[in-house]
């Protein structure tokens, strides 16, 4: 009975040296590695979740993303998961994160084709490039670069983010549920836009294809026409 059972016992205690070997085997300690408790929500390498609720990370400047992360840690935003997993981090590490992310440089998703008719694109193109004087609404393009991509060190891009995202920023500054560092510039745009306005130009970025070259601009193109506390 016992010389039928060693096989059965040597193919067991082979097989547990090889799963003792396997859960030995070092997880390399990088960044990168570490930044995958990012990529569970934000999609694989920081991509966006196809959900259009997490945002993309890759590709947005360092300083834009070091702000969010900051502004989720002192309560700026709210969303209890984010503040919580980074509450226990320096300002040095949430700096090296952001950095890693702001260094992939991965394809975008396709535009979303808009549903609205071409006079009201129009209008939101025109609020897009020109603004309102009137209402002392300044150009997207006066912050976020000619070719609305962003513009270092702090200022996000625009395209390649869905229409749900867009969205629900502008809401969440004019609800009051996001802020940023004073003085908070995007929460009086938003507060000043309308709800139809703010469909239109989400539908209007959410449409246009990414230029040739996707990377924020070096920097604004002429001095901000608002005082904005991400600028320098």
């Amino acid at each position: 009975m016992l010389t039928r059972s060693l096989p059965a016992l040597a193919a067991g205690l082979l097989m547990f040296a090889g799963a003792a070997a396997i859960a030995a085997e070092p997880v390399p300690d990088t960044l990168a590695q570490r930044a995958l408790a990012c990529t569970g929500c934000h999609g694989k390498e920081g991509r966006a979740a196809p959900d259009g609720y997490y945002p993309r990370l890759a590709g947005k400047p360092a300083g834009y993303l070091y702000n969010q992360l900051l502004n989720f840690r002192e309560g700026r935003r709210d969303y209890g998961l984010m503040s919580e997993l980074i509450a226990p981090l320096s300002d040095a590490y949430l700096k090296e994160l952001a950095g890693h992310f702001a260094s992939l440089d991965l394809p975008y998703p396709p535009p979303q084709p808009p549903t609205l008719a071409a006079p009201e694109l129009a209008r939101a193109e025109a609020l897009v490039r020109n603004g309102d004087p009137a209402r002392k609404l300044p150009a997207c393009i006066a912050c976020h670069g000619d070719r609305l991509t962003g513009t270092q060190p702090a200022v996000p891009g625009l395209l390649g983010l869905s229409r749900d995202y867009l969205n629900g920023q502008l809401g969440a500054w004019r609800s009051g549920q996001r802020h940023a560092q004073a003085p908070d510039c995007m929460e009086k745009i938003a507060r000043t836009l309308t709800d139809a306005e703010i469909n239109a130009v989400t539908q209007f970025l959410a449409g246009q294809p990414l230029p040739a070259d996707p990377h924020p601009a070096a920097a604004l193109a002429t001095p901000a026409p608002v005082r904005c506390g991400v600028l320098p």
